[in-house]
C-alpha cells in the first residue's frame, strides 16, 4: 500500500469513527439528566474512550509499558460497545420516526419525553456492558472441533493423519502468554501428527510481540510430520520478513507460495495471503503454478489464509484446503457480512472431491470479545483409502 494510499484510508476510517461516535454522543448527551455535573463527566469519559485506541496506537510506535496497554484494552472494548451503541441508537431512531408519524406506542402520555430519554439510555448502557462481559468471557473459552474427512487415494503405510489447525490467534497486547498457553495445551492433548497455523499468528503490531517473545510456548510444540504455518494479511501489516523471521525462530516452518512434500506420503502447500500486493509489489502464484509439479495421485493439503474463489483448489485438484480470515464475522451480526462475501464463511463442507474447512480462529481482531460464535481449535482425522 503506497503511502498516498494509506493515508487516504487512514482519513476515511478516522472520519467515519468520528462521525459514528459523535452520533452516539449527542444521544447520549440528550438521554442524560438536566444537571451539569453529570454532563461534564460524560464529556470527559466519553473523550477518554474516544481517543484511546487511537492514542494507544500512537504510543505503541515508541514504548509498551501499562499505560499503552491500558489504552489498547480500554479502546479495544469501545470499539465493540461503540458498534452496538451505533445498532441501538438506528434502531431507536427509526423507531421514534415511525412512531412520530403513526404514535404506534403514546409514550407522552405515559411519561415525560426527559424520562423516557433517561430509562432508555440507562437500559441501553447496561445491556452493552453486559454484552461487553459475555463476549469477553466468551472469546477467552476456545472450543475444540473434531472432524472427520476421508478422501479416496493411498498412501502407503499410512491410514490417516492426525492434523491440529488453528487460524487467526492474533498474539498480540490482548493475546497473549496466557491465551497462548491455553492454546498450546490444547494442542497437545490431541497428539498430532502435524500442526498447520492458518495467517495471523501475529497481530499487525509486531514490536511488542517480539520484545516480550509473546509466542514463546508455541516452541515447546513438537509433531512427528512438523508444524508450518502461512502468512495471513497481518503478518504483512506488521512485515513480512520480520513475522516470518519471527515465527521460524519458534520452529514453525512458513511455507512462502511453496509446496513440500511429506513423508513421501503427501503434499503441503502454502500461500501467501491474497493480500500481498496491498503492502508489498510482490504477487502470489496462480495456484495452479503453485501445484504444477505435484504428482495428483498423493493426497494435496492447501493453506490459503483467505477463502477467497475456492473453486480454483477444486479445478486443480486440492483434496483438503483449510482456511480462517473471517472468524465468522467475530461479533453478530457481522457473521452476515462475511457470509455475503466469502463462499464459505465458516465450517466444513465438501464439494466435489475438495473439502474445505474454515476457521472461525482462535484469537480476536479489534474488540476482544466474541458474539455469535466461537473461538477454536480444528482436529481434522484425515483419512486415507488404502
Amino acid at each position: 500500500m503506497n503511502k498516498k494510499t494509506f493515508i487516504i484510508f487512514i482519513f476515511i476510517v478516522l472520519s467515519i469513527y468520528s462521525i459514528v461516535n459523535y452520533y452516539i454522543f449527542i444521544h447520549g448527551l440528550h438521554a442524560l439528566p438536566d444537571n451539569d455535573i453529570v454532563k461534564i463527566i460524560y464529556i470527559v469519559v466519553f473523550s477518554f474512550l474516544f481517543a484511546a485506541y487511537i492514542l494507544s496506537r500512537f504510543l505503541q510506535k515508541y514504548s509498551f509499558d501499562k499505560i499503552s496497554e491500558i489504552l489498547t484494552w480500554v479502546g479495544s472494548f469501545w470499539i465493540g460497545a461503540m458498534f452496538y451503541f451505533f445498532l441501538i441508537i438506528v434502531l431507536l431512531d427509526i423507531l421514534n420516526l415511525i412512531n412520530n408519524f403513526f404514535e404506534v406506542i403514546p409514550i407522552d402520555k405515559f411519561l415525560a419525553h426527559s424520562i423516557y430519554d433517561q430509562l432508555i439510555g440507562a437500559a441501553s448502557f447496561l445491556f452493552v456492558a453486559l454484552l461487553m462481559i459475555f463476549g469477553f468471557l466468551k472469546a477467552r473459552k476456545p472450543i475444540l472441533k473434531r472432524i472427520r474427512i476421508n478422501i479416496s487415494k493411498k498412501v502407503k503405510g499410512i491410514k490417516e493423519i492426525n492434523i491440529v489447525a488453528v487460524s487467526d490467534i492474533h498474539i498480540g497486547l490482548l493475546v497473549k502468554h496466557q491465551m497462548v498457553n491455553r492454546l498450546v495445551k490444547i494442542i497437545k492433548k490431541q497428539k498430532p501428527d502435524i500442526v498447520l497455523f492458518v495467517g495471523d499468528i501475529i497481530d499487525e503490531d509486531l514490536k511488542p510481540v517480539i520484545k516480550f517473545n509473546l509466542g514463546e510456548p508455541l516452541k515447546t510444540i513438537n509433531a512427528p510430520l512438523g508444524v508450518y504455518a502461512v502468512t495471513g494479511n497481518h503478518e504483512f501489516i506488521g512485515g513480512k520478513i520480520s513475522s516470518v523471521k519471527y515465527l521460524e525462530s519458534l520452529g514453525i516452518k512458513v511455507l512462502q507460495d511453496e509446496v513440500i512434500k511429506i513423508a513421501d506420503a503427501f503434499y503441503l502447500a502454502g500461500r501467501f495471503d491474497k493480500d500481498i500486493g496491498l503492502f508489498t509489489k510482490n504477487k502470489r502464484k496462480e495456484l495452479a503454478e503453485l501445484l504444477k509439479e505435484t504428482n495428483p495421485e498423493y493426497p494435496i493439503i492447501l493453506l490459503d489464509h483467505q477463502p477467497f474463489k475456492i473453486s480454483k483448489a477444486i479445478e486443480n485438484g486440492v483434496d483438503l484446503q483449510i482456511s480462517g480470515h473471517t472468524h465468522n464475522g467475530q461479533i453478530w451480526p457481522l457473521n452476515y457480512l462475511t457470509k455475503a462475501i466469502f463462499d464459505l464463511s465458516t465450517g466444513y463442507k465438501q464439494i466435489d472431491n475438495t473439502h474445505f474447512y474454515v476457521s472461525t480462529g482462535f484469537g480476536t481482531w479489534g474488540p476482544p470479545i466474541r458474539i455469535g460464535n466461537k473461538p477454536e481449535v480444528v482436529n481434522i482425522k484425515f483419512a486415507f483409502r488404502n
